[in-house]
């Protein structure tokens, strides 16, 4: 090959990869969208079950066709406490086989009617543009995406083709198995895909191209990807708290032992791949794709009794420091898929409403005590809302700008639910200045006073404690219970005030408390609204 075709050899086979990866690309990202919510509930079954957890990883990686993806929601999920390692590792390696779903999409390629499938880019182009309806436009870019993907392998193929002969010289030299599964390796942390490395592979056998002698060497590649895969986890989990640096090692521990593992039998088994996939299977395209996939289920198999080993060797290996736990629900890795930021959200939003109540708790024990070492306490907790209510809208903004139309009311409900759990947090500084009054003035009140003051605290902690319940279980069907409870700390308000008016009346009450206690039995009531609008954000 002169240096001109060694060019434009180089620029054919790197364009048939660009256009496979924008293929790979448009797939992964608008399935992920669409299926946000059948992500979410996959996320949601995890169990104490291995096999369950396995498949929820294949399943979850085979619905968005990245195992890259599955792995750094998993870390995410480890990262803010809420997966453990144990259901971590088994669904790591249900991951691994659900990636194998590309390879057998990209074997397709080596049959004709293939070809007929690149129309997908234009059909799905144009549905997309032509239609108004954010579902059937993603739609449209997911059949663009799979034309795509079809497109980028017969341009890859092609570019092999036009040269087989040089390149086939070039392949049959490296026979090395370490040096192949070496090249497998960089390639695939090259590209952070081990579906992109495999499906040039599979490219190459579809032009008739072998590697080495034409016996196991491909399958060292194969290997080597699938070590490479883990590039992504390990990357993500680099600056994440030790939970997360632990599933990423999982996931390296697991892929590397069974890679090496396969390895050996390979090399004590010269013709591995004679006896085995290539007397089952006719086409060389279908024969990668089926090893990839048996040893992935092997591996599994294998490996799934020792998740514990796994688990406490990596716990042995990555030490975990107190100061490293996890002080959020929100992790960047969530922001990938809408549905599961959200929820991570929710939860963070009943981290800060518990603050807020904290505050308000710790502010009417000043006022109820006449304390004034409590002030400062509450003072530091309304502090401490303020910090967390901050990095909740700074997370809101980075993920409206990349949502969708059917994610815009959720994140609009957030906002006004930040602002009326930040109202309760104002309404904790109230009770530390009717505290402070109270102690500098003389204030004080009757044990009758102080009786039906706290009914009405019981009132609002009821009121919060199913308010709570109904945004973490995302149950509606509590909302009637809510506005009954609502409803009886507005008719303690009245009924407060009807009394306090009596008193004063009577002479029983001096005029100077008549201030602190009118706002604060009001503030009492405001709290509940604020309780009662967060709790009817909950829908069907």
């Amino acid at each position: 090959m002169t240096i001109a075709q060694i060019s434009l050899f180089l620029v054919r086979l790197l364009a048939g990869t660009g256009v496979f990866l924008v293929g790979v690309h448009l797939l992964t990202a608008n399935i992920e969208q669409l299926a946000t919510g059948k992500l979410k509930e996959l996320f949601g079954r995890t169990a104490d079950k291995r096999l369950v957890n396995v498949g929820i990883g294949a399943a979850s990686t085979a619905l968005i066709q990245s195992s890259g993806v599955t792995t750094v929601l998993i870390v995410g999920f480890v990262n803010v406490g809420a997966m453990s390692l144990y259901q971590a590792a088994a669904m790591i390696m249900g991951a691994n086989i659900g990636t194998t779903v590309t390879a057998q999409i990209a074997a397709l390629s080596a049959f004709p009617i293939t070809t007929y499938i690149q129309v997908l880019v234009f059909a799905g182009i144009m549905v997309s543009m032509t239609s108004k309806r954010d579902g059937i436009k993603k739609t449209g870019l997911i059949l663009a995406g799979l034309g795509l993907i079809f497109a980028g392998l017969a341009l890859m193929s092609d570019a092999m083709k036009a040269h087989r002969d040089a390149i086939q010289n070039l392949f049959e030299v490296v026979t090395n198995p370490f040096l192949l599964l070496l090249a497998g390796v960089f390639l695939t942390a090259l590209v952070q895909s081990s579906s992109a490395t495999t499906s040039v592979i599979i490219a190459m056998s579809v032009a008739g191209l072998t590697v080495g002698s034409g016996g196991n060497e491909v399958l060292y590649i194969i290997l080597g990807t699938n070590i490479g895969s883990c590039v992504t986890a390990l990357m993500s989990s680099a600056t994440a708290g030790a939970g997360a640096r632990r599933a990423g090692l999982i996931h390296l521990m697991f892929n590397t032992l069974g890679s090496v593992l396969f390895f050996a039998v390979l090399l004590c088994w010269p013709g591995f791949m004679e006896a085995t996939f290539r007397r089952w299977f006719p086409e060389p395209a279908t024969q990668v794709a089926m090893f990839h996939t048996f040893f992935n289920v092997a591996c599994t198999v294998l490996f799934l009794p020792f998740c514990g080993w796994f688990v406490k060797a990596s716990e042995r290996l990555i030490r975990e420091k107190k100061a490293e736990e996890p002080e959020t629900c929100l992790d960047e890795r969530m922001l990938s898929s809408a549905s599961l930021a959200i929820s991570q959200l929710e939860k963070e939003l009943v981290r800060l409403s518990d603050t807020a109540m904290e505050a308000f708790r710790t502010g009417y024990c000043a006022f109820e005590r006449k304390d004034r070492e409590l002030i400062e306490p509450t003072h530091r907790l309304i502090d401490r809302a303020g910090g967390i209510s901050q990095s909740m809208v700074n997370y809101l903004i980075r993920l409206s700008a990349q949502s969708k139309l059917a994610d815009e009311r959720p994140i609009s409900d957030l906002h006004s639910n930040l602002g009326d759990i930040m109202r309760i947090a104002e309404i904790a500084d109230n009770f530390t200045k009717y505290a402070q009054k109270s102690i500098d003035q003389g204030l004080d009140f009757s044990g009758s006073v102080r009786e039906e003051l706290g009914a009405m605290v019981e009132r609002v902690e009821e009121l919060y404690a199913l308010t709570r319940q109904a945004v973490l279980e995302q149950d509606p069907g509590l909302l009637p219970r809510i506005g009954r409870v609502e409803d009886e700390v507005d008719g303690l308000r009245r009924k407060l005030i009807d009394s306090h008016i009596q008193r004063l009346n009577l002479g029983e009450c001096r005029a100077e408390s008549s201030g602190v206690f009118i706002n604060l039995v009001s503030n009492l009531e405001r709290l509940g609204d604020h309780l009662t609008y967060i709790a009817y954000t909950v829908r069907e």
